[in-house]
């Protein structure tokens, strides 16, 4: 398997389907707090069909971003999003680590 600059940087992923024609969003974690599983800087590029690469979470609140992420490219808005134990939202999507995350969602234009 060739490992190619796509696999190693999101960012450089989200401008070429970008300038492939998809409309992409991306989410950057900007703060952390405790126990966080990804640290500040790690981006998620999502695509208008669901398709993502990079982690904001080491997964565990993945799913919740991508939807957030399809509406944000839907609308234009972006959004602020925050997990964290003490949320409710936090266990319903996974995560328990104790600590929480700040994630900036936008869409690419």
């Amino acid at each position: 398997m060739t490992v190619t600059s796509f696999d190693l940087d999101p960012l450089m992923l989200a401008e070429a389907w970008q300038k492939g024609g998809r409309d992409v969003a991306v989410a950057t974690v900007i703060e952390t707090w405790g126990s966080a599983p990804r640290p500040a800087g790690s981006h998620l590029v999502i695509d208008r069909d669901g398709n993502f690469e990079g982690s904001v979470s080491g997964g565990c609140v993945e799913g919740a971003v991508i939807a957030e992420a399809l509406d944000v490219i839907a609308d234009g808005k972006a959004k602020m999003l925050e997990f964290g134990v003490a949320d409710e939202t936090a266990w319903r999507v996974g995560l328990s680590c104790g600590g929480r995350i700040r994630i900036y969602v936008e869409r690419l234009d």
